[in-house]
């Protein structure tokens, strides 16, 4: 259960807040009153035990409310340093964990708070000094040195003019003939054909004592802020930043000069939430788990507050089931950090604590408003994957495929890449798979006459940005992937035969609906390799540097 001796005064004070929080959001809802919404009583008070009551109770409404309520803890953040997101180690996250904590001990869950060590990067500024004073919107990249640079930028190979086919900084060339023998000079390199940490790690062996990495500008979409990973920790000694390309062509004027400020980190506490329901079969686990944190820049309310409302709405309609298998649900702490909640959760379990595990399933931004509807492809029936895939993943893709085709819901294959909290699942050898409504990828003309939308636009255009708030949603991927959510979860708590050969029986009522055991098939409109997960270089990719 929720440890009493945690609630520090800081968290105190946000408990509080969180109840006000709760009593707000319940009354928004009940004035509403929209006419689809759940029928309260009835939903709260039965076994929804068969698919057909729980598809009934299982509503976009009920997962709004709780997306609103992170937006209202987001709002009401007065954090020091990141006011009005709820990113690792700031008072919107604890505030996040304390809702989240409420709600499923209301519901009667055994919950548990995992403490994870988390890196705390204080506000990082960029600030052009001459022939013009303006402090830009910018951010550390992970893997970043540390401490205060003041001095001239210097342009590394830079292509600004059309059609900005940069490659600025990948060679050592690049740096030839530059002058970083000054006692504080500054890297301006752009973004482009080559890992960021290459272009980094020449930055510094050239002599820079600072890096800004710019994005592209070469397409809309590669025009505002680039902060990206190098691919580790402590990569390089310096500090590495970005900037919008409008910053970068400002940078490159001539007599240009900056301050960068990236302090020192410091180690702070977090918590992933663990809720965990018992079955008959406490030696066969079925884990479901999504990010609850954002990132810095915004509250996070599609990503990935759509994959933790979901859950949470699930938890509260499965309260009173009595399943074959035991469920676990996680809300994992610092996933754009670089994935440290469910990592340092997997890493803390002993092998017979693996093996209990049957099945993860995994849920990362499922509302993008220009959405596609994406199931991790465990079968690499479209892409090859990049990432290991344990036997019995491909039958937990199945269920999800079921459903699509039973509510008559076009799909895709999205890349089993392990780019989110079930990669330490399948690094040891659990069975997995997942859902994915897209993220910076452009839509193409094939994919919104399948699902609607605009063709040309990211399929979220507020994808780590201030304006990924409650407003950020697709409520057609919302509702179809929560239903779906709540049947594939409901099927393996009652049986896992499929994935792992531990027998269970058939979920009650099933039979009636006439489930489908042959599936339309992914739309296959991907051209490129990686399903809607991104060209490499965008944050939400945190095994890679790529460019």
């Amino acid at each position: 259960m929720h440890d009493p001796s945690l609630a520090t005064t800081s968290r105190a004070s946000v408990r509080v807040l969180v109840v006000a929080i709760l009593a707000l959001v319940a009354s928004v809802f009940v004035a509403v009153g929209p006419a689809d919404a759940k029928p309260a009583n009835k939903c709260d008070n039965q076994n929804n035990n068969t698919l057909q009551k729980l598809l009934d109770c299982m509503t976009v409404e009920g997962v709004r409310e709780h997306q609103a309520a992170f937006q209202a803890i987001a709002d009401a953040s007065d954090d020091p340093d990141y006011p009005g997101t709820r990113a690792a180690g700031t008072v919107g996250y604890a505030g996040s964990v304390d809702y989240v904590v409420e709600t499923l001990e209301d519901a009667g869950w055994d919950v548990s708070l995992d403490p994870v060590d988390i890196v705390y990067t204080p506000p990082v500024t960029l600030t052009q000094l001459t022939p013009v004073t303006v402090e830009y919107e910018t951010g550390a990249y992970t893997g970043t040195g540390t401490g205060i640079v003041t001095g001239a930028t210097i342009p590394v190979d830079l292509a600004l003019d059309p059609p900005r086919a940069s490659t600025s900084g990948c060679e050592a060339a690049d740096f030839a003939g530059l002058d970083f023998s000054g006692p504080a000079d500054i890297a301006l390199i752009q973004r482009g054909a080559c890992n960021f940490s290459v272009k980094a790690i020449n930055a510094e062996a050239a002599g820079a004592e600072a890096v800004i990495i710019f994005n592209q500008g070469n397409t809309p979409d590669r025009e505002g802020l680039i902060v990206g990973t190098l691919g580790g920790a402590n990569v390089v000694g310096i500090p590495v930043v970005g900037g919008t390309f409008a910053a970068g062509v400002a940078l490159a004027a001539p007599g240009a000069t900056a301050e960068i400020v990236v302090e020192d980190q410091e180690i702070r506490t977090d918590y992933n939430v663990i809720a965990e329901l018992t079955g008959d079969n406490d030696d066969n686990v079925v884990m479901a788990g999504a990010h609850l944190d954002s990132v810095i820049r915004g509250p996070g309310i599609q990503d990935n507050g759509t994959g933790s409302a979901a859950l949470l709405e699930l938890a509260q309609l499965i309260r009173k089931l009595e399943p074959v298998n035991t469920v676990r649900l996680a809300w994992w702490a610092a996933e754009e950090q670089g994935l440290v909640g469910s990592a340092d959760y997997v890493a803390g379990l002993s092998q017979d604590e693996l093996d209990r595990i049957a099945a993860y399933l995994n849920f990362d931004m499922i509302g993008s408003p220009n959405y596609f509807i994406g199931v991790y492809d465990a079968d690499e029936s479209s892409f090859e994957a990049t990432a290991p895939v344990p036997e019995g993943s491909a039958a937990i893709e199945d269920l999800f495929e079921q459903y699509f085709t039973f509510a008559g819901v076009p799909y895709d294959d999205s890349a089993f890449s392990g780019r989110s909290d079930y990669q330490a699942f399948i690094n040891n050898g659990i069975p997995s798979s997942g859902l994915f409504t897209g993220a910076e990828v452009v839509k193409t003309e094939e994919q919104a006459a399948i699902w609607g939308g605009t063709a040309g636009d990211q399929f979220d255009p507020c994808y780590h940005l201030a304006c990924d708030t409650f407003d950020n949603i697709s409520l057609e991927a919302l509702g179809a992937n929560s239903d779906a959510i709540a049947h594939a979860i409901l099927t393996l708590s009652y049986s896992t035969e499929a994935v792992n050969g531990v027998p269970g029986k058939a979920v009650p009522g099933s039979n009636p609906l006439r489930l489908p055991t042959e599936f339309n098939g992914p739309e296959h409109t991907f051209a490129g390799p990686l399903g809607g997960d991104g060209p490499h270089d965008h944050d939400h990719d945190h095994a890679s540097d790529v460019d």
